[in-house]
């Protein structure tokens, strides 16, 4: 398990065999999921799981595990993913996060991705960083304010039905 940042509070590090249960139940909780299309099934999330450790593996970065270190709990993930899908500002490389809600209101979304930004720019030797969700997720738009990104515009993902509420999306960027 190879830590790749470490805050006053959190390990962002590699997966570990024993998160893989927290992972599911976190893709699988109401309010985590709210604002995405579905939950995942287990073996979705199995499936997820695996390719995210493999990114990290290959590239060196993407959605990192979180750990509480006073806990030593898996508390969901923060990190850094290539822009794949067609749109105006790909390529590009996003930062985003998913906790747990029992974490959540801690500020270990915020600590972690200004570790993640500082990352970027340092290790990665990125200059630019977007983060997007859907219009009504306000706590994820508020950690990107947190973190000292600019709202750019609304946009309809291109991944989300054209008739499906969550739809339209706001961006943030970041210069480093």
């Amino acid at each position: 398990m190879k830590t790749f940042i470490e805050t006053d509070r959190l390990i962002i590090r590699q997966y570990k065999d024993s998160d893989l249960a927290a992972f599911i139940a976190m893709n699988q909780d109401d309010q985590v999921m709210e604002f995405f299309l579905k939950k995942l099934t287990p073996e979705e999330s199995t499936e997820a799981y695996n390719r995210i450790k493999n990114k990290i593996d290959q590239n060196g970065y993407g959605f990192f595990a979180v750990e509480e270190k006073s806990s030593g709990s898996f508390i969901g993930f923060v990190g850094l993913l290539d822009i794949t899908f067609d749109v105006d500002f790909a390529p590009g490389v996003e930062i985003g996060w998913r906790m747990l809600p029992q974490f959540w209101g801690k500020g270990y979304a915020t600590e972690a991705a200004i570790a993640c930004l500082a990352f970027g720019k340092e290790t990665l030797g990125l200059d630019k960083i977007y983060s997007f969700t859907t219009t009504s997720n306000l706590r994820s738009a508020n950690v990107m304010q947190k973190i000292g990104m600019k709202y750019v515009k609304n946009f309809n993902h291109p991944l989300v039905p054209a008739d499906h509420p969550l739809l339209e999306h706001v961006l943030y960027e970041i210069t480093l």
